[in-house]
């Protein structure tokens, strides 16, 4: 007899077992799923006992101690429309990200804890701090000023952009704006700035004392910083406070900040914004193209790194760097718009050698005068491509950057730095009023960028 042919092999016997087959695998699943699930439950419920759930808390080195905090450690941005169209990394470091706006707050800020760490000022004793200034240092000095309880005043051309006149009342600090004119004249914004720090610490000349002959002057150990007290006990020939001498100590100062010849200027740049990059750029810089910065310690990091000049028109330091003389035919007196800095960028370019020049021009390998007409192309060109709203000064910055590669003939491979100082907001009136240039003659067309890029690199 055949299998199928059983009397028990039927078929409700065949659903039965298939049936049972089914329930049994049902049963197992579920009881491993629900086994799974109660051990879940278990460790979940013994990790809640074990750990109590918390928000989230920000580093005590995370929370920063007032606007001097906000300086520095800015961003390193790719400016992609030039990269990419010139095959190498421009790079820009966005100092217009500081609190106050721009790269001078670092500056500012050192020059005032430089003069702390020498008790050459003390904060909220009614000392003033005088600066002779085209704004960005300016508003820089008035931020960190206000922040540090001093009072401010500021000496700047009456031709600068009224947006920086604005900012500066808007932070307290008393601006006085006078005729441009040349260092060598005592009317020139500088020299009223020098002169009226001197002048704060002699109130008895005002009251005609006997005694007005005498110097308040204090003794700083340098020959550019001013500093002046109303205090009758001035100790000529030390540069240390008594520290006993309350009413030496607590008496109002004046102090002359002298950007140009301070070199705390300088220092800033070599302890903080060099050190930056090198980091951010792991090492990697081929190229550091600024105005009148230094680029010291990327050159101490790395001799082979090219430090390179941007320079505006009608300042001397590009002939100073490519010739050796401050001066040539072309910006000779009565050829200019302003008696200093003939040119609608503001912020870079100065036509004598100053401390920080001088420790600035060995180290620098090139140099590129950049045209009104060039920078504000330049300025157009990054706002239709990037995005970027920049300054004069950064547009200037970027122009040496594209002129430099088409010079060297880099492609892949190259990694240039450069400053991006402000942005435009304080260059409304002037820089970015197509009106204004017009008057001025300065034509407003960015395909003159695209055109500097189409050139064949020359290569050296």
């Amino acid at each position: 007899m055949k299998l199928f042919e059983l009397p028990w092999f039927s078929n409700a016997a065949i659903r039965h077992v298939t049936y049972g087959i089914f329930i049994g695998f049902a049963l197992s699943v579920t009881s491993q799923s629900i086994s799974s699930y109660w051990r879940s439950r278990r460790r979940q419920s013994l990790s809640q006992e074990q750990f109590e759930f918390r928000p989230i808390e920000l580093r005590s080195d995370e929370v920063l101690h007032g606007v001097t905090g906000l300086i520095g450690n800015t961003p390193l941005v790719r400016i992609n429309s030039l990269s990419d169209a010139l095959g190498v990394e421009i790079l820009g470091k966005a100092e217009f990200a500081n609190p106050g706006g721009s790269v001078k707050d670092r500056v500012a800020l050192r020059i005032i804890e430089d003069a702390e760490r020498q008790g050459l000022l003390h904060p909220h004793t009614g000392s003033r701090i005088f600066e002779g200034t085209v704004g960005s240092t300016g508003i820089s000095i008035a931020t960190i000023a206000k922040a540090r309880g001093y009072d401010t005043t500021i000496i700047m051309p009456d031709d600068v952009a009224q947006e920086k006149v604005n900012a500066l009342q808007a932070l307290g600090a008393n601006v006085q704006r006078v005729r441009p004119a040349s260092i060598v004249d005592q009317k020139q914004y500088v020299n009223i700035a020098r002169r009226a720090a001197i002048e704060f610490g002699r109130s008895d000349i005002a009251k005609g004392l006997k005694d007005a002959h005498i110097s308040h002057e204090l003794q700083t150990g340098s020959t550019s910083v001013v500093v002046t007290t109303t205090s009758s006990h001035v100790h000529t020939e030390s540069t240390v406070d008594d520290p006993l001498d309350e009413d030496l100590l607590s008496k109002p100062r004046g102090f002359f900040a002298d950007q140009f010849e301070n070199c705390s200027n300088f220092e800033a740049h070599y302890d903080g914004t060099g050190p930056e990059i090198w980091r951010q750029t792991n090492s990697h810089v081929d190229a550091f193209v600024s105005g009148a910065g230094t680029g010291q310690f990327l050159k101490s990091m790395n001799e082979e790194v090219q430090v390179v000049l941007a320079d505006p028109e009608g300042s001397g330091l590009y002939n100073k760097v490519k010739h050796g003389v401050m001066y040539d035919r072309r910006e000779a007196e009565g050829t200019k718009r302003r008696h200093q800095v003939d040119t609608v960028v503001e912020g870079i370019g100065i036509n004598r050698m100053t401390n920080n020049i001088d420790l600035a021009i060995p180290i620098i390998d090139d140099a590129f005068r950049i045209t009104d007409v060039e920078a504000v192309a330049m300025s157009r060109y990054l706002v239709q491509n990037d995005g970027l709203f920049l300054g004069s000064s950064s547009a200037c910055n970027l122009v040496a950057c594209v002129k430099f590669v088409k010079k060297m003939g880099w492609r892949e491979g190259h990694t240039l730095v450069t400053i991006l100082c402000d942005s435009g907001n304080r260059h409304y009136s002037k820089f970015w009023n197509d009106e204004y240039l017009r008057k001025a003659n300065i034509p407003v067309d960015r395909s003159i960028i695209d055109d500097l890029i189409a050139q064949p690199g020359s290569g050296v």
